[in-house]
């Protein structure tokens, strides 16, 4: 009994101290506001400004945006991306990001496996949730590399629905890193070189790669079902 007391602690601890610091303190507050409104306009220029303002310590700033953006879903992961491959060069952004992702979607499932949908739905909304179920009972056993490969859909949603399923956490690790590593190298050098209109630009990107990952997927499944029924 007292163990289930101190879990329970632990719990409104954990969850209610961010949300205390936020609600309490004014220049907290103002940050995290800032970071949102960038990144919920895609406003790649002023992620960028932002980041260099803090020198030296601008890649641990960039880790944390990251971490922050996976932690309120559904803002945008790879404007990030983007931003770092701009910052650092494309393969040191390319690296950075990866780290900063996979820990984002590591935070996500252990948010979800530790208090369960109820408090998940605080930080996405019940109709994602809905819609994540159905994705996994879609691509069962490919919903992780599937969304990983996938920029429509939401990553960190899904992160959040994998916690809630009895998928081990090395699945979900492993599927997560191997799927948003050609993914993150492919944003970041095209990141890299972007002009002219970059939302127009990313756009296109984004459904240019959907596509081809989409018809690559849908092929392997397929594939798979068949092979399933010849046995």
């Amino acid at each position: 009994m007292n163990n289930k007391f101190v879990k329970l602690g632990l719990k409104l601890l954990l969850i209610s101290v961010p949300f205390v610091l936020y609600f309490t303190i004014q220049p907290v507050h103002n940050v995290l506001s800032q970071v949102f409104n960038m990144l919920k306009t895609v406003d790649i220029q002023a992620i960028k400004s932002y980041i260099l303002s803090f020198g030296i310590w601008a890649p641990v700033i960039s880790y944390l945006i990251m971490l922050f953006q996976s932690l309120v879903a559904p803002l945008p992961s790879f404007v990030v991306t983007f931003v770092n491959a701009g910052l650092f060069g494309w393969w040191k952004g390319a690296l950075l990001s990866w780290c900063g992702t996979l820990s984002g979607a590591v935070m996500c499932f252990w948010i979800a496996r530790f208090y369960g949908r109820e408090v998940v739905a605080k930080f996405t909304t019940k109709g994602a949730l809905v819609r994540v179920d159905k994705f996994f009972d879609r691509y069962g056993k490919y919903a992780v590399l599937t969304a990983r490969l996938l920029p429509f859909v939401s990553f960190d949603v899904i992160s959040y629905g994998a916690g809630l399923t009895a998928m081990s956490f090395w699945s979900f690790f492993w599927a997560t890193a191997i799927g948003q590593l050609p993914v993150t190298i492919v944003y970041s050098y095209v990141g890299g070189m972007l002009t002219g209109n970059t939302k127009t630009i990313v756009i296109g990107l984004l459904l240019m790669v959907s596509v081809g990952v989409l018809i690559f997927m849908l092929r392997k499944i397929w594939k798979d079902k068949t092979d399933s029924h010849i046995k």
